[in-house]
């Protein structure tokens, strides 16, 4: 029997459990990034020094290999060359329409508004490099006259990781905000939505043939205003089953509406005081921030990246569990609080710690998800206990 072969899209940190995985599972591993060091360059069993934006080129690689699958994990740029050699190799992927809609938030916005899916107003404020000069009069004047009122969202079409989003509570900085979402976006689009209250989570879910598999749903711990950078998650988040099965319902119908049926997914919404959900943003591959790669398998069970890889060849995953699941969360390193919190946790007997890495705190501040230094990941047999030691929460 040949050994399968499995391009993988992307070489950082982020791929490495994707890489590691696959090659756990014994099949050979083909991972394309432009070269910069990174640790699955020489982790992978065949390396190719090919940008992932260049995706012709990836996909005539892929084809001189003779791979028989493709995929990556939390990122939507990945997913995007992911989908489109897929196609074009006539490999498992999602069409073109929905890595489209998945991974632009202009299209998702109107993907969204055109089958009834909950999410919040947005409007469209720039859609390429600034070619003249804008003010905070002008923008200021264009919501008001499609009605937004403040607080606003300012955020790139294109970008995931919390780069280049502001809250702004009037025009006041407003052209500095959509100036600097323009210069993150790859394609300089930038949107103004209306601000959503409520907590945050994101939901976990894996698609095979159009059907979708509930994984697990996480309560999302940010820094809050101006650019909400995630400081932490806990499975399974502390909702009603009442309140669990809405999310399913709207989640659901929302894979659907962006005709994602392949692979995982990984959705972003808000729950106000009333119990109203808003969907933020879905994308159709697996959660960063250790969510998809450590927490999801860690709380339920399931081996995620196994399921994903399954896909990607065109074998149905296995959803089965591999062992029982207990609550999880990761908590991201900000300053020596965060820390001081570790090394508390370490003395505590009721909690394990699963893994840990700690970059050394500089002056630098955090501006977005890459920038903080470092996290780690623990678990308990009690949610509750966990909380204890996840970082405050501001909405």
């Amino acid at each position: 029997m040949n050994q399968k072969k499995l391009a993988i899209i992307g070489a950082s940190y982020l791929q490495e459990p994707l890489i590691e995985k696959a090659k756990e599972m014994g099949i050979e591993t083909h991972v394309f990034a432009w070269a910069a060091g990174d640790v699955g360059e020489k982790s992978s069993d065949y390396f190719y020094p090919i940008s992932i934006v260049e995706k012709d080129a990836v996909a005539d690689k892929c084809r001189e290999i003779g791979v028989d699958g493709i995929c990556t994990i939390a990122t939507d740029l990945g997913a995007s060359t992911v989908n489109y050699v897929a196609n074009k190799l006539g490999l498992v992927g999602n069409s073109p329409y929905a890595a489209e809609v998945s991974t632009n938030k202009k299209a998702m916005r109107d993907c969204f508004l055109k089958n009834g899916d909950p999410s919040p107003r947005s409007i469209e404020v720039c859609t390429g490099k600034l070619k003249k000069p804008i003010t905070d009069a002008s923008i200021g004047a264009l919501l008001q006259k499609e009605g937004f009122r403040y607080p606003v969202i300012v955020k790139p079409t294109d970008r995931s990781g919390s780069r280049g989003i502001f809250k702004m509570q009037d025009e006041t900085g407003l052209s500095k905000a959509v100036k600097e979402a323009s210069e993150v976006s790859f394609e300089h689009g930038v949107l103004v939505e209306e601000f959503v209250t409520g907590q945050e989570y994101s939901v976990e879910y894996i698609s095979w043939k159009g059907q979708h598999h509930f994984l697990q749903l996480t309560q999302k711990y940010t820094t809050g205003a101006p650019h909400f950078i995630e400081t932490g998650h806990l499975e399974p988040a502390p909702v009603s089953k009442e309140t669990l099965e809405k999310i399913k319902a709207v989640v659901s119908h929302a894979l659907t509406s962006l005709h994602i049926e392949y692979g995982a997914s990984h959705s972003e919404l808000k729950i106000d005081q009333e119990g109203q959900i808003r969907l933020i943003e879905i994308g159709g591959r697996m959660g960063g921030d250790l969510i998809g790669s450590t927490l999801v398998p860690l709380s339920t069970g399931v081996d995620f990246m196994k399921a994903v890889i399954q896909i990607a060849l065109g074998e149905e995953p296995d959803l089965s569990l591999n062992h029982a699941g207990k609550p999880a969360g990761v908590r991201f390193i900000f300053t020596k609080e965060d820390i001081e919190n570790l090394n508390r946790m370490k003395k505590d007997p009721e909690i394990d710690i699963v893994c840990e890495e700690v970059h050394p705190i500089t002056n630098d501040a955090v501006s977005d998800s890459s920038t903080r230094f470092g996290c780690y990941v623990f678990t308990a047999d009690s949610r509750e206990k966990l909380m204890n030691y996840l970082p405050e929460n501001r909405l």
